[in-house]
């Protein structure tokens, strides 16, 4: 006969009945529930519904049967497959358990503590549910604990198991800390055992924490304050490089953090950590450094005179040697930051009456040390010094006062000793760096200024800011009324405001240059004085009526006047995102009104008018749209929820109520059909500055509607300018979209019109457009669509008609975005995309050039200099010795934008990886030379500055390669033949040499009173003169070298021209072959005596071959 365990086995193998059809039918029955429990080929997916059946019908009933069966087995497998089984259950069900039955468990789990060490990971999953649960009594945590730290040898787990311990005491630690702390610090002793040698960084991360709470709140520390340090600081500094593609995310700045929060959470750790500080502050190591300043940061905050005092002279001869030594920005900055932390954490210290004040010694050590050093303005350590006093003036009131006390003086001393310009202007630039610390602590003395003063300073500001001819005048007093406005709003809004608005608004020779110039001056001025949201007030609407005053007019300059007064309202825009009330003054009073005249402009009825057509020009609605986004980007969520409740109806169901002055002839539908509407869907740039501004956490109205209609008029719009504007609003949208079907629909509608509309028809330019701003849209949010997108524009780089811009799309990809999809306008831009971008993709781009055919390849060459040109240069370098071939290879490419890219690409690499560009000399310098050629100006330029690094490179790399590297300047006039006989002069450079020159014809004699140095050679008489050329604040060192033919044609060749301000590109005026520089750089070299007052040319010169290398 056929007992109830075999039937049981042969109803499970045969499938006619559940597992819980089994559990029910031996509930009662001992040998049935010990089968039960035993069995092995149970299918894991079954096997915990049924335990949790068991479980929840009562736990006590079941317990007695499990070591008969499973706990005695002599194999600690199977013990340990048991309870495995059983802690999985509790970790499903620890919320259902009932105090009895957790307090039964507790002690069982307990005992097996002492089990085989195969056990122990299964036994620390089920005490880590027990943790969990609510009722746990009184005692079993500390009981818990001391049983895992006397049984538990931690070190010896795996690390998932370390883990759990971990997560056991953070448990305890979250529900039962009073009962902990009643360990004292044995508590403390204890976790130290369980951390001492822990190498995981994801458990690492959890010890940290652990300790931290041990300090922050309380616990006893007792005698192991020292042990407890130890077992910390061993990872400090942390050298951690994650794993490629790890999958748990942890960076090396994490555990950073979470060590540092350690070691600065307490000043007991002081004597210990102060001298490990410093030793890492001597060491080679630029990363210690740097994590020692900022751990030395972070410890003043907490820290006070007791603990600092025995290592002060220590950590200033440290910052000191680092700040006057270092080569790098970063240290110094750091160092300075931590000065500033020390000065004010001493400034901080209660003295006792007889205490030694450190803070009195600690700032004469450093006014000793740095002092003297100011007296000598030329010297390079005159700025360190400076700099080193300024960071501990900072940090307090007084010692603010002890450090100004005693360099004041010895400033102005020096500034009437010394009488070169160039010391004067250190020595008033290091005045102004103290003066400017005075408003930290200074504050405004009421009556300080009377009424008349203010009101004289008022008026001599509007003078200056609106009839100085100086432009640098003008704009200085406009910053110093911005900068004195929020102090006295009053007297500016009483008296500057209207002053400028009755300019404004002024008739007088309306068509006359200067008064043109003159309302420029006006624009400007009230944006810079609208610094406080009173004056904003003021300000606004003055701007708005002149905007409206400009749209009526006919003058054929109303474009211009009216990009002019947007970008003032952008500047007031930007200075009022800082005040909640301000931001939300100008978005409810400015938006409403532009939104309201452009939609007039876009009425049938206005399109026959001037003023229409004018509002309606791309260049005046592309300056509308940053008045519009910073405007929106920093409303709270509740001002921008009730905004946005009114633009988006406005679009989508012509809803007009909330706009000023809205009785309009027609309604208004800009995703309607018809001709009619094409004005209209030109407002679209508008809604998207709007929509794409909005915080992430703004609900959208009619969201999915919006985004369709978007979406079709992208793709169907003939317009180029409002394509692209619904192309980059939906992609603004598709960005902050939350995950989930709704984005996934849309997302599958946006492929299938962009397939339907790239594989034929008259719009495949307007598809690809979409396609563009749809895939920077979802590879900056890292969405798995983007990379399909991506071969999707990988594939058109291979056709003939969509290639080029295909191609040029990499760079939209990869650059920062003005207006939209970029963090400022709250899109979701994950970090280190591009690089993301470049591992998945460049492979591709190399391979598709390698199989596409001679008509499209240069394709590829451009769609890869994009990427690399965005890339961060570190990770560049790493990659340069695979692609540098393909780089070089771009510079052969007849395509001016192949070639400009690449050569912005190799300059920074010329400069940052010499061994791997030393292997490459020749050809780089053939390809520079022949691109000095170009005829586009642009890459003559890059070219020669690409030429010019190379000096950067090892010597014995140049002098190998000077031959080569030859260049062959020569002058000859536009259009003006030489005489018989008479050749141009020449003259041969390295490529070591100037670049640019000037000639003209004249004699020694001539120039012999600004050339009084002067040798003769086999071409002619040679000289070389210097000086120092400033600019905007710059100082450039300027060499000109000058050559006389026997016939007469002097050539003067001018090093680093390229570097100074005054002679970018822009004031530079194309005549091809040769570029022709405007006066001001002769005006300058005549004004220096470089070269003698009379006519000059300047050229720009291609490389020849020297007929005599």
């Amino acid at each position: 006969m056929i007992g109830p365990t075999e039937r049981a086995h042969m109803q499970h193998r045969q499938g006619e009945r559940s597992l819980f059809t089994l559990s029910q039918q031996v509930r009662h029955d001992w040998a049935h529930r010990a089968t039960l429990l035993c069995v092995c080929n149970v299918p894991a997916q079954d096997r915990l519904p049924a335990w949790m059946y068991l479980l929840t019908t009562g736990f006590l009933g079941f317990l007695p049967s499990w070591p008969r069966f499973s706990l005695e087995n002599t194999d600690p497998r199977t013990r340990g497959r048991g309870i495995q089984l059983l802690s999985q259950v509790l970790l499903q069900c620890y919320s259902l358990l009932q105090e009895k039955e957790v307090l039964h468990l507790v002690l069982f789990y307990e005992s097996r503590l002492q089990d085989h060490h195969l056990v122990i990971p299964s036994v620390l999953q089920g005490l880590r549910a027990l943790s969990m649960c609510e009722v746990l009594s009184p005692g079993l945590a500390v009981s818990v604990l001391k049983a895992i730290f006397q049984e538990v040898h931690v070190q010896s787990l795996m690390q998932l198991d370390r883990h759990t311990v971990y997560s056991i005491i953070t448990n305890f630690m979250s529900t039962r800390e009073e009962e902990l702390k009643g360990l004292g610090a044995n508590f403390t002793f204890g976790f130290i055992q369980v951390m001492d040698g822990e190498k995981d960084p994801r458990n690492l991360l959890v010890a940290f924490q652990i300790v931290h709470d041990l300090i922050a709140k309380d616990y006893a520390l007792g005698p192991f304050v020292e042990e407890l340090f130890e077992v910390t600081s061993c990872y400090f500094p942390v050298d951690f490089t994650p794993p490629p593609n790890d999958p748990h995310g942890i960076q090396r700045e994490d555990l950073i953090l979470s060590l540092r929060a350690v070691l600065a959470s307490t000043p007991q750790f002081a004597e210990f950590l102060l001298p490990l500080l410093i030793e890492k502050l001597d060491s080679e190591l630029q990363s210690a450094k740097l994590d020692s300043l900022q751990t030395l940061t972070a410890c003043c905050a907490i820290y006070g005179q007791k603990e600092l005092q025995e290592f002060l002279p220590s950590l200033w001869s440290s910052l000191r040697r680092e700040v006057f030594q270092t080569a790098s920005e970063k240290i110094e900055t750091e160092c300075l930051a931590t000065l500033h932390a020390l000065s004010a954490c001493l400034s901080r210290s209660v003295l006792s009456s007889d205490s030694e004040d450190l803070l009195d010694s600690f700032l004469s050590s450093i006014l000793q040390d740095c002092r003297h050093h100011l007296c000598e303005p030329d010297m390079k350590l005159v700025w360190p010094s400076a700099k080193l006093l300024q960071a501990a003036a900072g940090a307090s009131l007084r010692t603010y006062h002890r450090i100004t006390r005693s360099v004041l003086p010895l400033l102005l001393e020096q500034y009437n000793k010394h009488t070169q310009s160039s010391q004067r202007r250190t020595i008033l630039e290091m005045l102004l760096g103290f003066l400017e610390l005075q408003q930290k602590w200074g504050h405004v003395e009421e009556g300080f200024l009377s009424s008349s003063d203010l009101e004289l300073v008022v008026d001599h500001l509007i003078r200056l800011a609106l009839h100085e001819e100086d432009s640098q005048s003008s704009e200085a007093a406009m910053e110093a009324a911005g900068s004195l406005a929020p102090t006295y709003p009053k007297v500016f809004s009483e008296r500057m405001v209207p002053r400028l608005e009755e300019e404004l608004q002024s008739e007088r020779e309306e068509s006359s240059h200067n008064h043109h110039c003159l309302q420029q001056r006006c624009l400007q001025a009230l944006a810079a004085v609208s610094t406080h949201t009173s004056i904003v007030r003021e300000t606004v609407p003055v701007l708005l009526q002149h905007l409206q005053k400009v749209q009526k007019g006919t003058e054929a300059r109303n474009t211009q006047d009216m990009v002019s007064v947007c970008q003032s309202l952008h500047r007031v825009a930007l200075q009022c995102q800082q005040d909640a009330e301000g931001c939300w003054y100008f978005h409810q009073t400015v938006v409403p009104c532009l939104l309201a005249m452009a939609v007039q402009a876009a009425m049938p009825e206005s399109m026959h008018t001037l003023p229409g057509k004018v509002l309606l020009e791309e260049e005046v609605l592309a300056a509308m749209i940053p008045v519009i986004s910073a405007a929106t980007t920093h409303l709270s969520p509740e001002l921008a929820a009730q905004s946005v409740s009114h633009v988006v109806p406005l679009f989508l169901d012509g809803e007009v109520s909330f706009l000023p002055q809205n009785n309009f002839p027609s309604s208004f539908q800009p995703f309607g059909d018809g001709e009619c509407v094409e004005a209209q869907r030109r407002l679209v740039a508008l809604l998207m500055a709007f929509v794409c501004s909005l915080p992430r956490n703004v609900a959208i109205p009619q969201q999915e509607w919006l985004l369709r209609e978007l979406l079709a008029l992208s793709c169907s719009c003939n317009c180029p300018f409002t394509a692209t504007t619904a192309a980059k609003c939906f992609a603004g949208l598709v960005n902050k979209h939350p995950a989930g079907q709704q984005l996934d629909e849309v997302l599958q509608l946006a492929v299938n019109r962009m397939e339907a509309s790239l594989a034929e028809g008259p719009r495949r330019m307007q598809a690809l457009t979409l396609l563009l701003w749809v895939t920077k849209a979802l590879v900056l949010r890292y969405h798995p669509l983007s990379s399909c997108l991506t071969d999707k524009l990988l594939g058109l780089l291979g056709d003939t008609e969509l290639g080029p811009a295909a191609a040029d799309g990499f760079s939209l990809l990869m650059a920062e975005s003005p207006d939209v999809l970029h963090k400022g306008c709250h899109a979701d831009v994950r970090i280190m995309f591009r690089q993301r971008f470049f591992t998945d993709n460049v492979p591709k781009l190399v391979q598709g050039f390698h199989g596409a055919g001679p008509d499209v390849k240069a394709n590829y060459l451009k769609g890869l200099s994009h990427v690399l040109n965005h890339l961060p240069k570190p990770v560049l370098v790493t990659e340069l010795p695979t692609l540098l071939s393909l780089l070089l290879e771009a510079l052969s490419c007849s395509d001016r934008v192949v070639q400009l890219s690449t050569l912005s690409c190799l300059h920074p690499l010329l400069l940052e990886a010499p061994q791997i560009m030393s292997l490459h000399v020749d050809t780089l310098v053939t390809k520079f030379l022949n691109l000095t050629s170009s005829p586009t100006m642009a890459v003559r330029i890059a070219a020669l500055r690409c030429a010019h690094a190379l000096t950067s490179l090892p010597t014995t790399v140049v002098s190998d390669s000077a031959a080569p590297c030859c260049l062959l300047l020569h002058g000859e006039g536009q259009g003006d033949p030489k005489p018989p006989g008479e050749q141009p002069a020449s003259i041969y450079f390295s490529h070591k040499d100037p670049l640019l020159f000037y000639s003209c014809s004249h004699t020694r004699a001539e120039l012999s009173g600004h050339w009084p140095s002067l040798w003769m050679t086999k071409r002619g008489w040679c000289g070389r003169k210097q000086w120092q050329h400033v600019e905007n604040g710059e100082s450039v060192e300027v060499a000109a070298e000058g050559v006389a033919s026997l016939q007469g044609t002097w050539l003067i060749a001018l090093s680093l021209s390229l570097q100074v301000p005054a002679w970018e590109p822009r004031q530079v005026s194309t005549l091809c072959p040769l570029s022709l520089l405007t006066n001001s750089l002769t005006s300058t070299l005549i004004s220096h005596q470089v070269i003698p007052p009379m006519p000059w040319t300047f050229w720009i010169l291609g490389a020849q071959d020297c007929p005599e290398c």
